[in-house]
Formats: C-alpha cells, structure tokens, sequence
C-alpha cells in the first residue's frame, strides 16, 4: 500500500513493519478535548498541512503511571489530548476492500489505552487479511462525568463523553477508512471488558444505528451502569472532593448543593492530574456511602445516548439487529480476587437478597470456598448478566455465545487459569510474540492452534458472519454455547444451574 494515505483532515504517513504489514499510530479522529472542550461532546478534528507521520502512538489519558507502561523500562504519555486511534493493514493492495475491525479497550471505565502491547493489531490485520482500528476514549471522570446539572448558555456540558468518543471514532472510520483500503459497509466493532460492555452499550445507543455491521463483545460487564439520579449525586461528591483535596470522600457537608458558578469554574480550571485525583476518591467514595453502585463512573443510563441500560434494551428486543459474538472466560473472578477484590460488592448484593428466594438460590449454587466466591464474584460482574442479554439479543439477530477455557501450563500453575483478559492473548496472537510468549513456554503447539483458531473465527465472523461451521447460532431453544479451548467442543446449556439463578434475578430486577 502507499505509505502516505489522504484522510479528511490531512496526509498522514505510515510506517512499515514486520511481516509486510503497515501502521499508521496515533491519527486524531477528533479535537483535543482541552480548554472550553473539556466535559464536551468530540468535536471535528483539525486540519493540518503536509504529512503527518503517523509513526507512534498518541497520549494515553491521564492515569496511573504502572497502567501506561509498554516496555519494562517505558511508559506511553500523558495527557487529556488523547483522542487518536491506529490503524493496522496488511502491506498489499486488496483485490476488493479488505473488512474492518474497529477495537475498543478494557479498563473497567477507569484506566487503559490504545498503545498497550497486546493490542498491536499487525498480527491480526495480517493472519485475516483486514483492516484493524484500535482506539482510544475518554473514562474515569473526564468521560462518565454527568455535570450537566452545572451548565448555562455559555457553558454547555454533554452526558457519555467516553460513548460519544468512540462513536465519533467509528464515523471517522466510515469516511475515511476506504483510504486505507478497508470497507466501511462491513465494519466490526470488538472490544473486551470495559471494550465489551461498550460494545453492549452501543448495540443499545440509538445515534450508533449504521455504524458497524457486526460486534464481538468478549467478558463484557453489562451491569456496569449507573442512573442519572445517582451520577448526579456522584458529580456533586467529586466536586466537593476536585474543591477541596484534603477532604475524606464521604465527609459530610452543609446540605447544600454545590454552587453551579464554582463547579463551572473549577470544572475549567483544574489541572487534569487534580481531576484524575479526584476521580481515585469517588472510588473511596463508593465503597464507604451506599449510592448503589461500586463503580462509579460508568455509561449514565436516561440521557439522549443511552436511554436505557443495555439489559433494558435486550430484553426489550431493542438492540440494533446485528449479528453478535459474544461470550466469557471460565475463571473471570480469580484475575480479581488477586488485585481487586470484589467480595464487597458481591457481598452486599447477596446480603440485600438474604432471607428472598434470590438469596436461598445463590446459596444453593455457590459453596463457601476460596474458588466458590472467586466463582460468585465472576459471575456477579460478568457472566450472570452477560447471560441475560445474549437470551435477549437471540431474538433480534444470530448470536454466537462462547466460553473461553483454554490455559497454558504456566497460566494454570499461577492459579489464575482461564482468567479475565486471557483470551485478548489469542485474538491479537500476542501469545505468539516477545510481550506474552512466556506464557506459552512448553505449549507453543497447542497455542498456534488456538491463536489460529481463535482469529480464524473472528476473522470468519468480521468478514461474512461465519465463526466456524461447527459454531451454532445460540438460541433459548437449544442453548448452545462454544467452549474455546485445545480442542474446542460446542456444549449445551453449560451450568445450567447457575444460569437459571441469575436469569431469575435479574428478570426480577428488570420487571422492578
């Protein structure tokens, strides 16, 4: 391909790598959102004159520092100037314009980038021959902030940033990415934990509708939502926390709202460390006052972009009807039971249910060993509620549930197992690189056989809806459900036990 490719905003020039692929990193696909853009909705990228050479990644968003680390030794910059995505192809001209795979980053809504090494896009764009996009958005405070409470005429504040960052992303691939070859009436968003419940939440946002064709959603949080009466209630605490730094999250106050002409001008005024700052002690906040969510920066559910939460939407039937792939891994829970304990949360959702029909049923399902909570816990976040919505989403378009089991030796022998973020390591082919190699040590056979069979089906899928002939459609009729391991087998209502409970649950939610 020519490595100086037109965009709608300037030139932009690429860089070649291993394996005849080319990359062009760091491409903005909106303006910075800095100044009076702050707490905006994106706006249209700026032009430039000449080349830009686009041979690095741009700034991840402002986080802690371990989460921007690509090499041992390196950390990726900084700043609030981050709106920028990349883009992966095969060095080659397509006979016909190649499939796009658009990804969006995990992170629980709190942290993550673009620029991370297991989503280098080559290894993938080359092995299926298409077109990878990885993106970057906004999340913690500078995305899932409601401060519209505090706007006026002259000082205007959107819901949904981090929502509204990727759909200005996936319009910049539909009027740009037949430059780079690819072709934007067969897009497929992709994206895994926080990524995955993004791309729930999209199949759910009315301004999404034509945008992509396909969606993989892999371990999604369906759950991780929060109420526009809440998000107000937590924008009001970070105010008071971004006002006064010394203050214990939670303190108690005059009663008093806080004034909308000093949120104005601390919300312009800030550094984006003091708001990042901020944005860590609602996390506090959360878990000390019980507003009735643990995360607490999340899609805000009521506003024009998400009207309803994504399980709202697919039990009503609602979502785009677009084919999905969506899906699990074994062990989601252990990835957090050693660095973010979700006991708490779990506990305090169990406890309200005790003595209730729902609280008798989980009891019965889930023992009181280490590996039963860690279980629950998994379960609770990801799996219980995914569950939910692939019963939903059958009814409008073909979905393709799937459980991921496969491990390494060593993964196995860590105790983590199939874990959360396992499978990325496939479907970038990671496993097969310097970055994540050493997970494969003493099974580099089995795992090029998973690497392929992993990309080849969601290459499959991105490219004519097919993830494998021996992949069944999932219906309620039948519930079938691909278990991905070495070798994969397609299974019927695996835990089935489990499943029910938390169908039953939140069918009892939802009614409520």
């Amino acid at each position: 391909m020519e490595r100086v490719i037109a965009t709608e905003s300037g030139l932009v020039g690429g860089r070649r790598g291993r394996g005849r692929s080319i990359s062009w990193r760091g491409i903005p696909f909106a303006a910075p959102p800095l100044g009076d853009k702050r707490f905006r909705a994106p706006q249209p990228p700026e032009a430039w004159r000449g080349v830009r050479e686009c041979d690095s990644f741009g700034d991840a968003l402002i986080q802690e520092k371990y989460l921007t680390l690509t090499t041992p030794l390196k950390l990726q910059p900084m700043s609030e100037d981050c709106l920028t995505l990349n883009v992966f192809s095969p060095d080659s001209v397509p006979s016909a314009p190649r499939p796009v795979m658009v990804f969006v980053h995990g992170g629980g809504f709190l942290m993550g980038m673009a620029a991370t090494p297991i989503y280098d896009g080559t290894h993938l764009a080359r092995n299926q021959d298409v077109v990878v996009v990885t993106i970057q958005y906004r999340f913690g405070p500078f995305g899932f902030l409601d401060v519209t409470e505090y706007a006026d005429p002259e000082h205007p504040f959107e819901t949904n940033l981090g929502l509204r960052d990727q759909i200005a992303a996936l319009e910049w691939v539909q009027r740009n990415i037949a430059a780079f070859g690819g072709d934007a009436d067969n897009v497929t968003v992709f994206g895994e934990s926080a990524g995955g419940s993004s791309v729930l939440a999209l199949l759910a946002v009315p301004a999404a509708k034509g945008l992509f064709a396909a969606a993989i959603a892999e371990s999604p949080a369906p759950e991780l939502v929060v109420e526009q009466d809440t998000a107000r209630i937590i924008a009001d605490e970070f105010l008071r926390l971004l006002d006064d730094p010394f203050r214990a999250p939670g303190a108690p106050h005059d009663g008093h709202p806080f004034p909308a002409r000093q949120a104005r001008r601390l919300l312009s005024r800030a550094s984006g460390h003091a708001i990042h700052q901020a944005g860590k002690k609602l996390m506090d906040y959360s878990m000390k006052v019980d507003v009735g969510v643990f995360l607490p920066m999340a899609p805000i559910i009521g506003d024009d972009i998400l009207p309803q939460s994504p399980l709202q939407a697919a039990r009503a039937g609602v979502t785009h009807p677009i084919p999905l792939v969506v899906g699990n891994n074994r062990e989601e829970g252990a990835l957090f039971a050693r660095f973010f304990d979700l006991t708490p949360a779990v506990e305090k959702t169990v406890h309200k249910l005790a003595g209730t029909a729902g609280g008798e049923a989980i009891r019965a399902v889930y023992g009181e060993e280490k590996a039963d909570k860690s279980r629950l816990s998994g379960d609770f976040l990801f799996w219980g509620p995914t569950s939910v919505f692939v019963d939903g989403h059958s009814a409008v378009a073909p979905t393709y549930h799937y459980r991921y089991d496969y491990v390494t030796r060593l993964l196995k022998a860590s105790g983590f197992g199939a874990t959360h973020t396992t499978e990325m390591l496939a479907v970038f082919g990671s496993l097969k690189t310097y970055v994540a190699g050493f997970l494969a040590i003493a099974d580099w056979r089995s795992v090029s056989r998973l690497v392929a069979e992993v990309q080849g089906r969601w290459g499959g899928f991105a490219r004519h809806r097919d993830p494998g002939s021996d992949w069944p459609a999932y219906t309620t009729a039948d519930r079938r459900v691909l278990i991905i391991d070495d070798p994969s087998r397609v299974d019927t209502d695996p835990d089935a036990r489990r499943r029910e409970v938390w169908q039953r649950l939140h069918s009892t939610e939802l009614s409520g």
